[in-house]
């Protein structure tokens, strides 16, 4: 098992409860050499840090620092889709074929996917498109979807069969999350993933670390992701960007959650479409077959023996693990991140987790 990075960890701004939890989520990934953790509770913000953004050199990490989120991404697609919906842009029961290019084939039964099946894990869609692992070939473990286009997903979907007709069960699908993406690009008028979120989600809030890139802005650090001590590429994931291709720092992923809690607290006021969605984003949808949990628009929901409700996801690439989650009864959030893999050893999304449930306690 790999040691902790040489570099010390250092605090940014004190911890509204003093620095235990979060420095306890610090040693949670010991195959990383950067963990970056970001705390909210009632008004006060702080964040705690620890390393290097590569082993054997790099940048000291701080809370602008660029992570991989993986599959927090879809928590981004999610809020995208209710802001479109907000200006009537899309509808929730938009049928998907409505805004994929014409002559896209669909699946038997898939005539009857909407967009909130996709936003919903509800579409009745694998959670992966058919020849993905085919494509991925010897690059599985280390860069699954670089070469899977956005050509191949369209493909793909019409070679797909669906699990169970739409709104009739529950899989968790990367595919749907990312033809949502697609979606949402082909009603806006063809603009990419990227341009569009930054243009409806990411300026209007004021997250500058955040982008659906693999290069970051001028004049900010991104990690180098790890799995077993070993660099791994840059994660590129073209044919499904709206599933995981967002790149994000622990500032702008706890100001997200500070603005989903409260659309007042955002860096900048938010449009009223956007504001709109960020309510609109958490609303509950359905109860999680066979799971003490409910979900939202991608958000997982589980009650509290309070009678509260804590948000939250997760995501990992083959190189970096990220959670968020925040509970609004209690106005307390966290989020951290960690550039090595998900996997044995890598204990970030549980102890980040089991850390906010510490937090909402004391709120």
């Amino acid at each position: 098992m790999a040691g902790p990075p040489s570099a010390p960890a250092t605090a940014r701004a004190p911890s509204p409860d003093g620095h235990g939890p979060a420095q306890a989520l610090l040693a949670a990934a010991p195959g990383a050499s950067a963990v970056a953790v970001g705390l909210y509770r009632r008004g006060q913000r702080s964040f705690v840090v620890r390393g290097t953004t590569a082993f054997g050199g790099g940048a000291p990490v701080d809370p602008a620092t660029r992570f991989e989120t993986g599959s927090l991404t879809k928590t981004f697609t999610a809020l995208l889709f209710a802001e479109l919906a907000a200006r009537g842009t899309v509808a929730h029961d938009d049928p998907l074929a409505r805004h994929l290019p014409p002559g896209t084939r669909l699946p038997a039964g898939g005539a009857g996917i909407t967009l909130t099946h996709l936003a919903t894990h509800t579409s009745g869609l694998p959670r992966l498109p058919p020849g993905l692992r085919r494509t991925a070939g010897p690059r599985l473990l280390t860069a699954p979807y670089a070469h899977f286009t956005r050509a191949d997903v369209l493909r793909a979907l019409s070679r797909t069969r669906l699990r169970f007709r739409p709104g009739d069960g529950w899989r968790y699908s990367n595919f749907g999350v990312g033809l949502l993406g697609h979606a949402l690009c082909g009603a806006a008028g063809g603009l990419s993933y990227a341009d569009l979120l930054a243009a409806r989600v990411l300026r209007p809030l004021g997250l500058r670390d955040t982008s659906a890139t693999v290069s970051p802005p001028p004049g900010l650090a991104q990690v180098t992701g790890y799995r077993h001590r070993r660099a791994r590429p840059a994660f590129g994931i073209p044919g499904l960007p709206g599933a995981g291709a967002v790149r994000s720092s622990a500032r702008d992923l706890l100001t997200l959650t500070e603005a989903l809690l409260d659309p007042g607290t955002a860096v900048r006021t938010p449009p009223d479409p956007l504001r709109a969605a960020l309510a609109d984003v958490v609303r509950p949808r359905l109860r999680l077959p066979r799971r003490p949990s409910r979900l939202a628009l991608i958000w997982n929901i589980r009650s509290r023996p309070d009678g509260s409700d804590l948000y939250h996801h997760s995501g990992g690439t083959p190189g970096c693990t990220a959670f968020a989650g925040f509970s609004p009864r209690h106005d307390a959030a966290l989020v951290a991140f960690a550039n090595c893999a998900p996997g044995r050893g890598n204990h970030l999304i549980q102890e980040a987790y089991n850390t906010l449930v510490a937090l909402t306690r004391r709120a």
